[in-house]
């Protein structure tokens, strides 16, 4: 529905099912209680990322008048009082000089629907990255934690002479933080090629849920080669590995190839 077609409740629903597409909970008309008072607000979204619980109010105002700097100020408290992580004032029309002013520098967002839509929507896809580039630093010290004779034993590598490229473990680790490089800059479509037998899924991923996809197929395919070849060691008195936490945000063996690779595409 076009917003010129729509009234202030439809308004308000259609805010409200946009976050709820990202898969937050979302709902409108909220009674909220706060440190000081009770507060009614527009919608309340809750969400979870990285383990940590997420609140955002949003006020939608269907006005023909742009929103003013006191529904700024009274939002601020509200966000303040609830301990919310953001606020939001989607306006119809827009807003006065003196409501931009005292959005700045807090934690309250003022947007139109279309801008809400798009930087939600980036926000919430760079907070699953994160989460996938977290997941990447758990299977990489998992990985190189064996030796290099054990994964080629229990085959999580090929043999530095073996040409079949049936799996890799270091370059499904090394494609998957490329992908990853590209969609943190929205290079879409992405080839994400490996050049091994047993990838799961498309090479070329066209949008952020065909991302998702490859890299929950091709993950989860490498933590069930991880915990097969794992388990055999221990059947084999072969389990002995060197565990060390790689500090997030460190640069890794597969790191270091996937910028390799990502710059030499860029330049090409």
């Amino acid at each position: 529905m076009k917003q010129e077609d729509m009234d202030w409740y439809q308004f308000q629903e259609v805010i409200c099912e946009h976050f709820r597409a990202l898969g937050a909970d979302a709902q409108t008309n909220v009674t909220v209680e706060g440190v000081r008072t009770n507060h009614d607000v527009d919608i309340l979204v809750r969400t979870k990322f990285l383990g940590q619980d997420i609140t955002w109010v949003v006020e939608a105002k269907f006005w023909n008048s742009k929103v003013n700097k006191s529904h700024v100020l009274a939002l601020r408290a509200i966000v303040d009082d609830i301990g919310a992580d953001r606020g939001f004032i989607v306006s119809k029309k827009g807003f006065q000089s003196g409501a931009t002013e005292a959005a700045q520098s807090s934690n309250v967002n003022l947007k139109t629907f279309e801008e809400l839509k798009s930087e939600t929507k980036d926000m919430v896809e760079g907070e699953i990255i994160k989460m996938y580039s977290k997941r990447l630093y758990l299977l990489e010290d998992r990985y190189w934690s064996h030796s290099k004779s054990l994964r080629i034993k229990y085959g999580l590598r090929e043999d530095v002479w073996d040409y079949s490229m049936n799996f890799s473990g270091q370059l499904i680790l090394a494609a998957a933080r490329k992908a990853i490089m590209a969609a943190e800059d929205f290079r879409y479509p992405i080839v994400i090629e490996s050049h091994q037998k047993e990838q799961q899924g498309q090479p070329v991923v066209h949008n952020f849920q065909q991302l998702q996809n490859w890299l929950n197929l091709n993950l989860n395919y490498f933590e069930e080669k991880l915990i097969e070849a794992e388990w055999a060691m221990y059947q084999n008195d072969d389990y002995s590995p060197d565990l060390v936490r790689t500090p997030e945000g460190e640069t890794t063996i597969s790191s270091m190839l996937a910028q390799a690779m990502y710059r030499a595409e860029s330049d090409g």
